[in-house]
């Protein structure tokens, strides 16, 4: 008897906004900007389906990333709080799928979720890494909605992203989220880490470049 399959959501935000990018943790390959190349998931199957979803929790950017020119990456913080709308993309995949993920962003460290109780709890950190505490959103259509940040919250001192990073940033709030330039320039003048490191016209360029 082959084992059932479970379904899980996951919301992507930062560099996996890009589909294009995502999929390299599906399918493999190195991402257009990025230093690494990704290895995949052992089930290469696409997303089932896909929409757009909006995260109620802050966007940050902080530390220094090897992947994107060693300057800060994207997180979210912990704490709900409806003031804020993160943009995100949610992506049907298998559990597993998500796990495989997840240990693409930890570096190849094997983690293991317990749906049931991360449900509970609301999130748990199960790698004390960037991206090792897992965190749940709710539920569409039946399905959890799961996504990964840090566990230190916005106790962080923020960093500026490179403009690489940026690129993918947006090319996935216009190609999937068909956002326009101004909505996009608006939505990332304020985050912390490009504001005050980014000015209008510099940030305006990179989005009309991409």
């Amino acid at each position: 008897m082959s084992k059932e399959v479970s379904y899980v959501w996951y919301a992507s935000y930062g560099s996996n906004l890009s589909r294009d990018r995502f999929l390299c943790y599906i399918k493999g390959g190195q991402p257009r900007g990025s230093e690494k190349r990704e290895v995949g998931c052992r089930d290469k199957s696409l997303p089932i389906t896909e929409t757009t979803y909006i995260m109620r929790y802050p966007l940050y950017f902080a530390k220094e990333s090897k992947r994107w020119q060693k300057q800060g990456v994207a997180f979210i913080g912990l704490s709900k709080d409806e003031q804020f709308s993160t943009y995100s993309r949610k992506y049907l995949i298998t559990e597993e799928q998500f796990m495989d993920v997840v240990k693409q962003e930890n570096n190849g460290a094997t983690i293991n979720i317990d749906l049931e109780e991360l449900m509970k709890s609301g999130y748990k950190t199960l790698r004390a890494s960037w991206y090792g505490t897992i965190l749940f959103l709710g539920e569409v259509d039946g399905y959890p909605v799961l996504t990964f940040t840090a566990d230190w919250d916005l106790d962080v001192p923020f960093n500026t992203p490179s403009k690489e990073y940026l690129s993918m940033i947006i090319h996935g709030l216009k190609s999937t989220l068909s956002l326009e330039n101004t909505e996009i320039l608006h939505y990332l003048i304020t985050k912390p880490g490009i504001d005050g490191h980014y000015t209008t016209a510099s940030l305006t360029k990179i989005i009309e470049e991409v």
